[in-house]
């Protein structure tokens, strides 16, 4: 796939700042076989079939992008978390803390040495202990909380809401609860699965009173999803990964689904790649209960074996995402799309405007 066949023209003002008023308020480009339909995200129960299995992303986006100090020197610090390694502990001013290592991006006037010390604004409810540099311009840091809580809980407490690049603000309150979705629960993904930010519990229950099924996977989203294909080819370009889950509970719902011929809906491309990673070679349409790393590269040729209708926003042009879309739904669809909803001017991408697709046969 050439990079340059996802282009298209974007006015910058379309790029939306700020969530919706209501997250149903959100508008919804319905791409049907041979036409397009306007409607607003609050009518999604009524497009799906009865009795369809929706599948969300039930990942918790983490306070990551933490503001502080050298301890020697008062220099600033940006620290912006981008993967749990695991939990240790640490030595500090003599005493013994529970402690997490991380990979992390820092931002400072200097490069941090291995050994400096961090401390977070507020202080001093969470430090961070520099070790190597390693792959990709990523730090391995140590964080602790010498206020003996949870290292979980300060990075909640301190950290700020790690809006995507493309919004050009700091985080706001409104953020803490618009830039995650209402039913998330593992905390680990450093953006949002955005498609999933319009839906509202009440939304979820018009759903279950037209005989659908919800079922969740985990996919962490990683800071790659906004890492740009450079590649002219997207067979070369280094896809990041990203930790999944799909329960046997979710592999019994798919299959249940299979079994009454409902068709399986995901909510946002994340969902997908959790779905399609766990595909059951074996068994097309089914998916195997499994926890891991994956690496998949969706794009047009691409096969896709368990979902049949995909919900998901704007994406940006040449990125592996709107590949993915391409992928579903048909290239030459998809950009007809795309400027249908510049046209109409849609908002585009994590606080924007969505669109529903079929699966291309």
């Amino acid at each position: 796939m050439r990079r340059d066949l996802l282009d298209y023209q974007l006015p910058p003002e379309l790029i939306a700042s700020h969530p919706t008023s209501e997250r149903e308020a959100a508008r919804l480009l319905v791409v049907h076989p041979d036409n397009l339909e306007h409607r607003t995200i609050r009518d999604l129960p009524d497009l799906l079939p009865e009795g369809s299995l929706v599948i969300v992303n039930d990942t918790r986006v983490l306070r990551a992008r933490l503001l502080g100090h050298k301890a020697s020197s008062g220099g600033k610090v940006e620290i912006f978390l981008v993967r749990r390694l695991g939990q240790t502990s640490i030595s500090h001013n003599g005493l013994s803390y529970d402690a997490e290592n991380w990979q992390a991006l820092s931002k400072t006037s200097k490069p941090l040495r291995a050994g400096t010390t961090v401390v977070f604004e507020p202080g001093p409810m969470l430090v961070a202990r520099i070790g190597q540099r390693v792959s990709n311009g990523l730090l391995e840091i140590t964080l602790f909380s010498p206020a003996n809580i949870s290292v979980s809980d300060a990075i909640d407490s301190v950290g700020h809401v790690p809006l995507p690049p493309y919004i050009k603000r700091s985080d706001e309150d409104l953020d803490r609860a618009r830039y995650q979705t209402v039913y998330a629960r593992e905390p680990g993904a450093v953006a949002a699965p955005t498609a999933g930010l319009h839906l509202t519990e009440a939304l979820i229950d018009r759903m279950k009173a037209r005989r659908m099924e919800i079922a969740r996977v985990t996919l962490h989203v990683g800071l790659g999803t906004f890492q740009p294909v450079t590649a002219e080819d997207l067979n070369d370009h280094p896809m990041h990964t990203e930790t999944f889950v799909v329960s046997a509970e979710t592999q019994n719902a798919i299959a249940k689904a299979r079994s009454r011929g409902a068709a399986v809906v995901a909510i946002g491309t994340t969902s997908v790649r959790a779905l399609e990673s766990a595909a059951d070679p074996e068994h097309l349409g089914f998916v195997k209960a499994m926890t891991g790393d994956t690496k998949l590269l969706i794009q047009p040729g691409y096969r896709f074996q368990v979902v049949d209708r995909l919900l998901t926003n704007f994406h940006l042009p040449e990125s592996t995402l709107l590949a993915l879309v391409a992928a579903f739904s048909g290239l030459d669809r998809v950009l007809s799309a795309y400027r249908e909803a510049v046209a109409e001017r849609y908002r585009f991408f994590s606080y924007g405007d969505a669109m529903l697709l079929r699966r291309n046969p």
